[in-house]
This record gives C-alpha cells, structure tokens and sequence, in this order.
C-alpha cells in the first residue's frame, strides 16, 4: 500500500505527522498485523529521512501497535485482548470523570457543538463518523474543563480503535453508536451528572463487548491463545 502523510492542521512537525500517519494506518488496518515494517520503505513513501519513521516507531512501540524484534525487524502487533482491556479501563476512568463535570459545567457553545456533531453522525458514513466519534468525546473531555482527559485517552487507545473500526462496516453497529451518542448528549444537557455518566459508561463498555466476535471473524488479527 501508498501512504501520505497526515494533515491534521497542527504546525509543520514531521515526526507528529509520521507518528499520526503510521498510527492512522496500523489501526485502520491498512498496515495489517503481522505486517515487517522497513524503515527505508517507509521514509520513501512517506518522503522523509529516517530519523522521523525511528522516532514515531518508538512512540508506537510504548502504545504496543508495533514490536521490534531484535534480529528480525519491527512489526505491526496483533491485536491483544490484554491491551484492548487496558485501553477500556483508562478511557472509562477518564471520560467518566470528565463527562460528570461536563454535565455541571457545559455552556451552550459547547452544547451547540455536541448538537451539530450529533447531526452530521446522522448523515455520516463509517469513514466520515470515525472522526466525529472522537471530535465528540473530545469536545465532551473539553466542556468538562479537562482537554487533557481526552489526550490521555486517545494516547492509550490504539487497540480499542482497531476494535471500533473493525466494527463500523456494519451499519447496525453504527446506528447504536450514534443512538447512544443522543443518550450521553441529552443527560449532559439536562445537567444530569449520574445519567451522564450511567451512558457514557454503557457507550464504553460496547466496544470492548464485540471483542470475541471480531476475533471468530478476523483471526489473523489477534494474538493467539496460549493453550491452557
């Protein structure tokens, strides 16, 4: 496969810009698990040196999306149910507390926001809805006065993305992820903290759910189970 660098409006920083580009592609799976990664390859495609491809290569590896393994080369992971449980924990425990201040503290710029989100879900595709799914858990993170909530999440959240977005194909996967988008929307805006909170989690909690179907339809995809 090709692949361009990501824009995503920041200033001009080519490690940033390999990082979310290489990221993007492990976890849409157009770098498939199992996948040699070549450094030289990949700064050709990407038409940078080396020294960024190494430098995203190694934040990758703390966010196990890749493993370098000595002798052999680097890799995409497969997908771990380890990692995936992880990623749930840390993104629950985050966007949990975050919503509950949302719902005290939202003002109605924000409230607008959320609302106009929820509208374009409704006309969305799987592709356009994956970036409005994280616009709206960000915007929620934000109205609740804590951005870095969101930043903390989505660090950790390589292996619940492969997930998500092995799912969105389906389209009554992605009609309950917008219904329950309205769910957690309408607690906030009826600053209804512990509803809030109740839909956030239960919208969290569906992610990870799907795990043992994805695994029956993808099996290259995912770690092997060690034999009990």
């Amino acid at each position: 496969m090709t692949l361009r660098l990501i824009d995503r409006g920041r200033p001009a920083i080519t490690r940033h810009q390999v990082y979310v580009t290489l990221r993007e592609a492990i976890t849409t799976a157009h770098l498939v698990p199992g996948r040699r990664l070549s450094e030289n390859e990949l700064a050709r495609q990407l038409g940078v040196s080396r020294t960024p491809i190494r430098e995203a290569l190694a934040l990758l590896r703390e966010e196990r999306l890749v493993a370098i393994v000595p002798q052999l080369g680097t890799f995409v992971t497969r997908v771990s149910p380890a990692a995936v449980a992880d990623a749930a924990f840390v993104r629950e425990a985050l966007e949990c507390s975050a919503v509950r201040l949302a719902a005290e503290r939202i003002d109605a710029a924000a409230l607008g926001e959320l609302q106009a989100n929820l509208a374009a879900q409704e006309q969305a595709d799987a592709a356009a809805f994956d970036g409005l799914d994280d616009d709206l858990h960000r915007t929620l993170c934000e109205a609740g006065g804590h951005p870095i909530a969101w930043s903390l999440a989505h660090r950790a959240n390589g292996h619940l993305d492969r997930i998500r977005r092995l799912s969105l194909p389906d389209p009554e996967y992605l009609r309950e992820m917008v219904d329950e988008h309205h769910d957690v929307v309408a607690a906030v805006a009826r600053r209804d903290a512990d509803a809030a909170e109740r839909a956030l989690r239960h919208h969290l909690r569906m992610v990870p759910s799907l795990l043992g179907a994805l695994r029956e339809r993808h099996p290259d995809y995912f770690e092997q189970e060690e034999a009990a």
